[in-house]
């Protein structure tokens, strides 16, 4: 798992690895790929990067530690969630899932009632899962998947991955690198607030759904950022991961469709620090904030884009999500037998999360030694595309119980029990101040910094 994290932290910030300690096996996960080689490096990458903000603020950060045990809670955090003891409602929607069509399988992702739509428009059928399974058995795989994609609908048939490699959106994934980095735009070298914590006084405006964006957004709170959720009230979200991917945030609404709402967006972007968004390529540019747009608005500003299949290719704009993914690039095939072989987890989304979270913190620290206006991107075919480079592993897994490593917290929800902050820094331990708030409960202003004991 060394070698692992040696590759990805060359990746993301083009440095001798610092001083980590990695412990524990493969075996916390069960399935063929190395999903927990994936999850304790992509957790130790932005652990270090977290340590090496504390060591600019001259404090030792101590050696990192990660535990493959706690890394695969982590990457498993919305199944462990437990609400007054008892598990989260379902993230799937009633018609979301896998699909026999006449020459094969494909996924369907109808987790939101627009989504749903879609499916229901592009097949001409009421929204039951027995009329979606017999329309789709009598077509082909990607005759359903041209329908749903050209509703405006989410779907992926399943792939190998020698027709992925072979496929042009394979083919600019493969040339993309984990994590691109670069800088933008000029600005002064930035002071950083007086804190004890890698984040303490960074504020990151944070606009992103489903869960890479906030997994990212949860690791910067747990470190110290002052983060801002915003979304929209007429949006639909799933509940059980606004309540496990919201903690240490504060959320707040915006209607970015209208120009009162654009003039608030850019008022929160004039005074933050980092801006991270998981809308599609283009998306944002189409409104007026375009990288180009947010240089020029907030100088020093560090942009983190996420997108499910990249940011060249004719996919590019393709609205996807983890599942799907697994099911274009080959994961799911590999060791399919008599339906789609998914990973433990949804260790894309995850592994992209914590990863954009370490390439933010190494932009801030790139923004205090250099100056600059930085740009980060990641997708999830890249993430995918690392996980398969990694090799496989042994399936079988061993007896796991991650009592220890989960904490109860009085909440908006009710009592939850959440999975603890990943990552051991000794030199500022990571923790959330406040469990997850409910969508909107706060107003879309930046909150004061309090002033923090420096050691």
């Amino acid at each position: 798992m060394q070698d692992v994290l040696a590759g990805a932290w060359q990746s993301l910030a083009g440095e001798p690895l610092p001083a980590v300690s990695l412990t524990g096996d493969e075996s916390v996960l069960p399935g063929h790929f190395r999903v927990p080689a994936m999850a304790t490096a992509s957790i130790a990458a932005a652990t270090l990067s977290a340590g090496e903000l504390l060591r600019l603020r001259g404090i030792d950060p101590g050696t990192v530690s990660v535990d493959t045990r706690h890394a695969a809670a982590a990457f498993r955090s919305e199944h462990l969630l437990r609400i007054d003891g008892e598990p989260g409602p379902s993230p799937w929607g009633r018609i979301a899932g896998d699909y026999r069509a006449a020459d094969g399988w494909i996924k369907l992702h109808c987790n939101t009632p627009r989504h749903e739509a879609a499916v229901c428009w592009a097949l001409g059928v009421p929204a039951t899962r027995e009329a979606v399974t017999k329309t789709v058995a009598a077509k082909s795989m990607a005759e359903v998947e041209s329908a749903v994609v050209t509703a405006g609908g989410a779907a992926a048939l399943m792939r190998s991955r020698e027709d992925w490699l072979a496929h042009p959106q394979g083919q600019a994934v493969a040339n993309l690198p984990l994590v691109e980095l670069n800088r933008i735009g000029d600005a002064p070298k930035r002071t950083l607030f007086d804190s004890d914590r890698p984040m303490g006084g960074v504020r990151v405006l944070e606009l992103t759904h489903v869960l890479a964006g906030p997994v990212a957004g949860r690791v910067l709170a747990a470190h110290g950022a002052n983060v801002l959720h915003v979304g929209a009230a007429h949006l639909p979200r799933i509940p059980v991961l606004t309540m496990d991917t919201g903690q240490g945030k504060r959320s707040a609404f915006i209607a970015l469709d209208t120009e009162g709402g654009r003039a608030k967006l850019k008022k929160l972007i004039a005074r933050a620090d980092v801006l991270l968004q998981t809308f599609r390529p283009g998306a944002l540019a189409r409104i007026g904030f375009g990288p180009e747009e947010l240089a020029e608005l907030r100088p020093g500003l560090v942009v983190a884009d996420i997108s499910a299949y990249g940011w060249t290719g004719p996919w590019a704009r393709r609205r996807g999500f983890d599942s799907l993914v697994q099911m274009s690039s080959g994961i799911a095939e590999e060791y399919a037998t008599d339906a789609p072989a998914p990973l433990p987890a949804q260790a894309l989304d995850h592994a992209t999360g914590w990863l954009t979270a370490a390439a933010i913190m190494t932009a801030i620290r790139r923004t205090v030694t250099d100056g600059g206006t930085w740009h980060a991107r990641l997708s999830l075919a890249g993430t995918g595309r690392w996980l398969d480079s990694l090799g496989r592993k042994d399936p079988e897994p061993s007896e796991v119980d991650y009592t220890d490593v989960l904490e109860t917290v009085d909440s908006d929800f009710g009592q939850l029990t959440r999975v603890r902050m990943a990552g051991e820094l000794p030199g500022a331990p990571p923790h959330w101040d406040h469990p997850s708030h409910r969508p909107g409960a706060d107003t879309p202003v930046w909150s004061p910094v309090v002033p923090q004991p420096v050691s």
